[in-house]
C-alpha cells in the first residue's frame, strides 16, 4: 500500500467525491490507477477516475451538483465532450486533483458497479470493483500501464474467477475487433502460470 502521505490529496478528493455521489443517490466505484494501485502494486497516480451511473438526461443536474462539492468542469464544453466520449472531466478544487467521470452504461459497466466492494481508506469509504472486473476493464483500456497493473493484481490476486476475465474481454475484444485485447490477456495469463 502506498504510504499514507502520498494518499492524503487523493483521500480528501475521494471524501468529497463520495459526498457528490451519495447526495445523489449515484452510484458508482473507482477505477483506473487509484484502484489498481490498492489492489495490485502501489504506483504513482495523480488523478481519480470513477465510473458512475447517472442518465444522460440527468447529466446537466449532475455537473451543477459537483460544483457544490468542489469539482468544476476541466472544459468549457465540458457537457457536449462527455456526451461525444462519455467522459466527464473535473478538477478538486481544493486539491488541484484531476478527477475523470465515465457514464457507464454498458451492461458490464452496470455489473462492476453491482459487484463492487466497500473499503475503508484512511477515514473514506469508497467501492472498489472486484479484482476481476477491474482486469477486464484494464485489458480493454489496453495501453502499457494498463498490462503492467493487471500484471500487478495477478500477482496480489492468485485466486481469481478467469471465466468471467476471459468472457468479458473476449466479448469486448469482438466487439472493438482488436484481437490483440485478449491474446495480451491470455499472454499475462499464461506468464502467472509459468510464475507459481
Amino acid at each position: 500500500m502506498p504510504e499514507p502521505t502520498d494518499l492524503a490529496p487523493l483521500l480528501l478528493v475521494l471524501r468529497d467525491l463520495m459526498a457528490w455521489l451519495k447526495a445523489g443517490k449515484v452510484p458508482g466505484v473507482v477505477i483506473g490507477g487509484l484502484a489498481a494501485s490498492l489492489m495490485g502494486r502501489p504506483r504513482l497516480t495523480r488523478d481519480v477516475d470513477m465510473l458512475v451511473l447517472v442518465d444522460q438526461g440527468q447529466w446537466p443536474e449532475f455537473i451543477a451538483a459537483g460544483a457544490k462539492h468542489g469539482f468544476i468542469p476541466r472544459r468549457d464544453d465540458a457537457l457536449a465532450f462527455a456526451k461525444e466520449t462519455q467522459v466527464l472531466l473535473v478538477r478538486h478544487q481544493e486539491s488541484g486533483i484531476d478527477v475523470d467521470i465515465v457514464f457507464g452504461a454498458l451492461p458490464f459497466e452496470k455489473e462492476a458497479i453491482a459487484r463492487a466492494t466497500w473499503m475503508e481508506l484512511g477515514n473514506v469509504q469508497a467501492p472498489l470493483p472486484l479484482p476481476e472486473d477491474l482486469i477486464i476493464m484494464k485489458a480493454v483500456a489496453h495501453r502499457p500501464q494498463d498490462l503492467a497493473d493487471i500484471e500487478g493484481i495477478l500477482a496480489v490476486h492468485p485466486k481469481l474467477n478467469l471465466r468471467r476475465v476471459r468472457r468479458w474481454v473476449s466479448e469486448f475484444s469482438s466487439a472493438l475487433e482488436m484481437p490483440e485485447v485478449l491474446n495480451d490477456l491470455e499472454a499475462l495469463l499464461s506468464q502467472r502460470k509459468k510464475k507459481t
